[in-house]
């Protein structure tokens, strides 16, 4: 199959997750994973990996690893989801992003495979969207003779597709609710499928944990005999300060007095914990014998690139792309704002999937904003703009609807003074389709 073909098979598998009516009937297991990975002969033990599960943080800490490892001179491989804009950007090798022609042909080999299984009877049912992705991903990096790579867990960790990996470390970050259908309503069931990536004696990097989720983490690791290092308890961070809204530290080992100086170009206080993550990571694996230098540390967190997580598009008005679909990433957006446009007027452009939590994560941004616009994305998961209104419209000082992503976009810009703000969340989707129209927006703008 060419790249087009591929991708039209892929898409009608459906994608990640069902609606949340389905989730109680969904089929969630490692028996496709494990059987497809053999088949391909386990190519994702032909390197070195690190698995990263959280709620929010994994996304920007793989980015900070992946970059940290790739300035030491390692060929790396990096796995993350969902993509903003195209599929090729979950699979990337040396920070490219896996061509089409490559993709068409670890598909198609796949594929085949999987007919191939399906007629021994040793696939029950084809592998969903994920796990086929996740299969390419471990092939491809076999493929391209990548040195370690980074995988994100897609959703939870303990059944997750990417579950099958024994990494040479595991990285939880910061858990908070998000996907209550699948993982659970408490924090304790959430961090117990979290806690599901920990595996027997490989070392576990713990972000900064509420108790309730901390204390089913330690208690997992210790079970399994996995030494854990927390990461902000093993290191402390000094003389913070701000640049352009990127924070600034000296990050310091608590034992040894290595001090770090990190300058991470993503925005936002919170990416402070996601650097110490990746400094850990990175610190565990030089003590394993990786040729990573100091040096390469901070080059690598000043070099991370992690698109859709409070990305500036422009000054005057300022425009940011922040893809916050749940309570926790709504607090770390609300404080965001207020430490750095307070006093502005904020416009937000909001869209949500029918999985989240709407009012919460409205009542955190919504009373921040001079005016709020409901839109919604296209694709079948997102609820509609007009019920989105009537579901949070309540929250907001001002509301319109308008449903076309793109004409809310403009919208915004043509109401906007220059020492205004507008912010596109509360989805990651609307991110990526707005992202891809302001791209096409500005090439059409320079001709």
């Amino acid at each position: 199959m060419n790249y087009d073909q591929s991708l039209k098979y892929l898409f009608s598998l459906g994608r990640e997750l069902a609606a949340p009516t389905q989730a109680a009937a969904a089929k969630f297991d490692l028996e496709n994973i494990s059987t497809l990975a053999e088949a391909l002969g386990h190519p994702e033990r032909r390197y070195r990996s690190i698995h990263i599960a959280g709620t929010n943080g994994k996304g920007s800490t793989a980015a900070f690893t992946e970059s940290i490892l790739r300035t030491a001179g390692i060929k790396t491989g990096l796995y993350t989801s969902p993509h903003l804009e195209r599929i090729n950007e979950r699979i990337r090798v040396n920070g490219e992003e896996i061509s089409d022609a490559d993709f068409a042909e670890s598909f198609t080999k796949i594929q085949a495979l999987i007919e191939e299984l399906l007629a021994q009877g040793k696939l029950r049912a084809h592998p969903t969207f994920f796990e086929v992705v996740t299969a390419l991903a471990f092939e491809y990096f076999a493929r391209a003779g990548v040195e370690f790579a980074i995988f994100e867990v897609g959703l939870g960790g303990r059944l997750d597709a990417t579950n099958v990996l024994v990494p040479e470390v595991a990285v939880i970050t910061r858990v908070d609710f998000d996907h209550e259908n699948f993982l659970g309503h408490s924090l304790a069931e959430i961090a117990g499928e979290k806690a599901g990536i920990i595996k027997a004696g490989v070392p576990l990097v713990l972000a900064e944990q509420g108790p309730e989720a901390r204390d089913v983490i330690l208690k997992r690791a210790a079970k399994l005999g996995a030494a854990v290092h927390e990461s902000e308890k093993e290191y402390v961070a000094r003389n913070v300060s701000f640049v352009d809204e990127c924070v600034r530290a000296d990050v310091v080992d608590v034992k040894s007095g290595v001090r770090f100086r990190i300058a991470p170009n993503l925005r936002g206080r919170f990416q402070l914990g996601n650097a110490m993550n990746a400094i850990v990571v990175a610190e565990m694996l030089r003590a394993r014998g990786a040729g990573i230098s100091e040096a390469a540390i901070e080059q690598g967190i000043a070099n991370a690139v992690w698109p859709g997580r409070i990305e500036k598009l422009q000054s005057g008005p300022d425009v940011y792309l922040d893809g916050a679909h749940n309570p926790s990433a709504a607090r770390e957006l609300a404080n965001f704002v207020s430490e750095n446009v307070a006093g502005r007027k904020v416009t937000l452009l909001f869209a949500a999937m029918r999985d989240k939590a709407v009012d919460e994560i409205a009542g955190i941004l919504f009373p921040l904003a001079a005016e709020v616009i409901f839109t919604q994305p296209k694709i079948s998961r997102a609820i509609s703009a007009m019920q989105l209104a009537e579901m949070a419209g309540e929250y907001a000082a001002q509301f319109r609807v308008i449903s076309d992503a793109p004409a809310a976009f403009e919208e915004a810009l043509a109401n906007a003074g220059n020492e205004d703000a507008i912010f596109v969340t509360g989805s990651l989707y609307l991110v990526g389709e707005l992202r891809h129209y302001w791209k096409t927006r500005s090439q059409v703008e320079a001709r």
